[in-house]
C-alpha cells in the first residue's frame, strides 16, 4: 500500500514546486515591467523624510540610514550597511587630544632631576641608544641628561602613550611615504608626536596650527590656504608634503638632522646665534645652554620619543590595534558642496570618523568653489559607493537643505578673523552667540578642553554673518538613544556637555548603550 501512495506523494510535492517557481517568477517580471527591483522600496517623498527624523528605535534599527532620494525612489546602496568603520571605543583613543597640551608644557618645564626607575639599568640604556645611534643619522650618545627624560617619559601616563601608538599606526604611513620622496630619515616621523601629539587640530598658544605646527605665515610660504571652511595646515597629507619640503630645506642649510630639529623648532636664526655664542661649535649638546628653553627640551623629547616607540614591546606597552589605517581610506573630490552630516547619512560613516578624517574642514563643511580642489576621505570601502552613487546623492542633499530651508554660509577669506579678548562676565555661550557662531566651534578653533575662560584669554573666532549656522549653547534635558550612538558622539551634538558629566548625570559604570535608553543631559 505505502509503495502505491509514495509515487503519488512525491508527484503532488513537484507540482507544488513548480507553481511556486512560476509565482516567483511571474512576480519578478512583474517588477520588473514596474521598474521595481528587490533593492527598491517606494516610498513618497515626505515619508521619507519623516523617515529620517524618526526617533522610534525599533524603525532606525531595521531601517538602513543611507538611503538616497532620487525621483521619489529611496533605494538602499548595495554594500552592507552594516559595516561598522570603528566601534566607540576606537574612537575615543582617535579623537582624545588633551595630550598635547602636556606634551606642549613638559618641553618648557622639563625637570632634568635624578629619576629612579629600576625597570631600566643605564647600561642597558647604553647598549640600545648604541643600536639606535648605529640605524640612524641622529646623534644618540649616551649622557646623564637623555637617561633622565627618558626614565621621565616612562614614568608618564602608559594609558596616554599607548594611545598615541595607536594612532601612529594610522599616521605613521603616510608620513613615512613623504619623507621617503624627499630622502628625509623616517625617524623624523616621531617629529610629528613632539609637535601635536599627533592631533591634526592642535593649534599652540602663539598660533602654530596642524600635525606639524605651521603658523600661518610659514604655512603660506608652502602652499597651506586658511580660509573660514578650511586650514590646510590641519590636512595630514598637505601638512606632510609642506614639513617635508621645509625639512629638506634645512638640511640644505645645516647638514646635520640634529641642528635641522632645533632649527625646527625655533628657527633657523636662533640655532645660528646659537653656533656663535659657542665659539663656532655644531653639536647639538654643546648647543644646547644657547637655545629657547623650549629647544632645549626639544630633541632630548625627539629621542626620548624615538627610544620609548622602538623598544615599546620591552617596556610592556600594549596600545589597541586600529580597526582602519591610512592604506584602508581613499579620497574623492566632490562635485557639490556637502556638510558632515549629509556625508554621514548617505554612506554610513559616523560623523566624528569623517571629522578624524578630514580634519582641516574647520566647519564639517567641504565647500565648492570653481578652480579649487577640495577632497573627502573616506574609508575605501565607501568610496565606491559614494562615487557610484554620486549624483543621487547630490540630489539627495539639496532636496534635504530645501526641506531644511536652511543656507550654508559664504566662503569668508581669513581677513574675517576675529581676535576676540575675554571680558569680566564673559562666558562661551554669549561669545558664540555675539557672532553667530556654535560653542563647540569656539573650542575647536582654540584647542580648548573645557567651557573655563579667564579674564585677558585671546580667543580666534570665525563670525558668520548667517546665525542659522550657529550652534545653540543649550541643550535639552533628556537625549533617546539611537542605533549607532556613543557618549562620545552625544557629546559631541550638545556643546558644553562632557562624556563624563553624561555618566555622572546617569549613574553609569561603563559607556554601553541601548537604543531607547533616555539619558539626562543637564540638571535643569
Amino acid at each position: 500500500m505505502m509503495k502505491q501512495i509514495l509515487p503519488f506523494l512525491m508527484l503532488l510535492m513537484s507540482v507544488a514546486a513548480f507553481a511556486q517557481d512560476k509565482k516567483t517568477e511571474a512576480k519578478n517580471v512583474k517588477g520588473q515591467e514596474t521598474g521595481e527591483t528587490g533593492d527598491t522600496i517606494k516610498l513618497p517623498e515626505q515619508d521619507f523624510f519623516l523617515l529620517l527624523d524618526s526617533d522610534d528605535v525599533d524603525l532606525a534599527n531595521n531601517v538602513p540610514v543611507h538611503k538616497i532620494l532620487k525621483d521619489s525612489l529611496v533605494f538602499a546602496l548595495l554594500d552592507d550597511p552594516g559595516a561598522a568603520t570603528i566601534d566607540s571605543l576606537w574612537q575615543q583613543e582617535l579623537f582624545e587630544s588633551s595630550l598635547y597640551m602636556d606634551l606642549k608644557d613638559s618641553l618648557l618645564n622639563q625637570e632634568y632631576n635624578e629619576v629612579v626607575f629600576d625597570d631600566l639599568p643605564t647600561d642597558t640604556l647604553k647598549l640600545r641608544l648604541q643600536k639606535l645611534n648605529a640605524k640612524t643619522p641622529f646623534n644618540i650618545e649616551y649622557n646623564p641628561l637623555l637617561e633622565n627624560v627618558i626614565k621621565s617619559y616612562l614614568k608618564r601616563n602608559k594609558k596616554g602613550m599607548e594611545r598615541l601608538m595607536a594612532l601612529s599606526t594610522y599616521y605613521f604611513p603616510l608620513f613615512e611615504q613623504k619623507l621617503d620622496v624627499y630622502n628625509i630619515p623616517l625617524e623624523i616621523k616621531y617629529l610629528a608626536i613632539v609637535e601635536s601629539a599627533l592631533n591634526p587640530r592642535a593649534r599652540s598658544r602663539v598660533g602654530a596650527t596642524g600635525l606639524w605646527q605651521f603658523m600661518f605665515a610659514t604655512g603660506k610660504m608652502h602652499g597651506l590656504d586658511v580660509s573660514s571652511y578650511v586650514d590646510e595646515r590641519m590636512d595630514p597629507v598637505m601638512a606632510t608634503e609642506a614639513a617635508a619640503q621645509y625639512l629638506s630645506t634645512l638640511y640644505r642649510v645645516f647638514e646635520d638632522w640634529d641642528l635641522v630639529l632645533a632649527s625646527y623648532n625655533s628657527g633657523p636664526g636662533n640655532v645660528s646665534k646659537a653656533i656663535r655664542r659657542s665659539g663656532g661649535s655644531t653639536n647639538y649638546w654643546n648647543l644646547r645652554p644657547y637655545l629657547p628653553r623650549e629647544t632645549a627640551g626639544y630633541v632630548p623629547a625627539f629621542l626620548a620619543t624615538m627610544y620609548i616607540f622602538e623598544y615599546a614591546e620591552e617596556h610592556g606597552f600594549q596600545p589597541p590595534h586600529p580597526r582602519t589605517t591610512y592604506f584602508e581610506t581613499d579620497t574623492i573630490h566632490p562635485k557639490k558642496m556637502l556638510t558632515f552630516e549629509q556625508i554621514s547619512q548617505v554612506t554610513g560613516v559616523e560623523k566624528e570618523m569623517l571629522q578624524f578624517l578630514n580634519p582641516s574642514y574647520k566647519l564639517d563643511v567641504i565647500p565648492y568653489v570653481e578652480d579649487e580642489s577640495y577632497s573627502l576621505r573616506l574609508p575605501r570601502n565607501r568610496t565606491g559607493l559614494f562615487v557610484n552613487n554620486e549624483e543621487a546623492i547630490y540630489g539627495y542633499t539639496q532636496a534635504l537643505e530645501e526641506k531644511k530651508e536652511e543656507t550654508l554660509p559664504k566662503l569668508v577669506q581669513p581677513e574675517s578673523t576675529v581676535r576676540y579678548r575675554v571680558r569680566r562676565g564673559d562666558y562661551l555661550g554669549k561669545i558664540a552667540e555675539r557672532y553667530g557662531v556654535g560653542v563647540s566651534q569656539i573650542k575647536r578653533w582654540n584647542n580648548m578642553r573645557s567651557n573655563n575662560l579667564r579674564v585677558g584669554q585671546r580667543l580666534i573666532i570665525y563670525p558668520q554673518k548667517n546665525s542659522a549656522t550657529a550652534e545653540s549653547s543649550s541643550s535639552p534635558r533628556f537625549y533617546t538613544v539611537k542605533h549607532g550612538d556613543s557618549l562620545w558622539s552625544i557629546s559631541k551634538k550638545f556643546p558644553g556637555v562632557t562624556v563624563q558629566e553624561i555618566k555622572n548625570l546617569n549613574k553609569m559604570n561603563s559607556t554601553r548603550l541601548k537604543p531607547g535608553m533616555k539619558l539626562k543631559l543637564s540638571d535643569g
